[in-house]
């Protein structure tokens, strides 16, 4: 929101926020009848509403997804696969870590999809086959990761390492090893993926990748004004991540 506002202010508009959540048949309180243009984010208009936009040529930007069914909206994001992958090579190709769980964010999440993706490259360019059992939900959510982290341990899940699609859920399951007796990295090292501003407070710090995430907020606002003012905006601007090497991965 900081970077969004910072464009916009600067380019003499006015930012409305809504968090209003899509109900079907209700029509989002935002739209071509009171801004200029919107910046959606993830599951917050339904398709129907965007197909009506991009009908009636209503400025719209989205962030971190893309465009359902064909339609031609711009979309501003980062490069999840890419970042991902490069995470899960340096789990496998420094630390040798073999076993490496993923914390999937919520179904149906695109973020969660590709990041997912890249562990997967990452495991089978290093012939390590992919493993279902490796896998299950944290939910971007430190609950959620906490249970199913101990859920893994309970069952006694041979692993090497973790890899959570966010921080959040990373943090969760850092706790999780915690209470099970074990140590992080020594027993099980940890990652996650953002580089939210607690992930280096963290005991140990944690490794990630920075997303960049205001950035990402600037980039979208200026496409949007782009097309309020009858320019043409990029259908995809794929912002680069960058991987962040701290104590939890077992590096010093």
């Amino acid at each position: 929101m900081r970077g969004i506002e910072e464009v916009v202010r600067a380019a003499g508009y006015d930012l409305l926020i809504s968090t209003h959540a899509p109900r079907p048949g209700a029509s989002h309180p935002l739209g071509e009848h009171n801004t200029d243009g919107l910046l959606v984010f993830t599951d917050s208009l339904s398709e129907p509403e965007l197909v009506h936009l991009r009908r009636v040529k209503f400025p719209v930007v989205l962030l971190y997804q893309s465009a359902p069914g064909g339609l031609q909206t711009p979309c501003v994001t980062f490069e999840n696969k890419d970042g991902a992958r490069k995470l899960v090579d340096h789990l496998i190709e420094t630390h040798d870590y073999r076993r490496i769980g993923f914390l999937a964010g919520p179904p149906g999440n695109e973020d969660s999809y590709w990041r997912e993706l890249g562990y997967r490259q990452a495991l089978e360019a290093h012939g390590l086959m992919f493993d279902p059992a490796l896998v299950t939900t944290g939910g971007f959510d430190y609950q959620e990761a906490l249970d199913a982290v101990a859920g893994w341990l309970a069952v006694g899940l041979p692993l090497n390492a973790i890899f959570a699609s966010d921080d959040e859920s990373a943090s969760g399951a850092l706790e999780a090893v915690r209470r099970a007796g074990k140590r992080v990295p020594e027993d099980v090292a940890i990652a996650g993926f953002d580089d939210v501003p607690l992930s280096r407070h963290l005991n140990p710090p944690l490794t990630t990748v920075r997303a960049p995430i205001e950035e990402t907020g600037r980039e979208a606002a200026r496409q949007l004004i782009h097309l309020i003012r009858g320019g043409r905006a990029e259908p995809l601007v794929l912002l680069p991540t960058e991987l962040v090497i701290r104590q939890s991965c077992g590096c010093q």
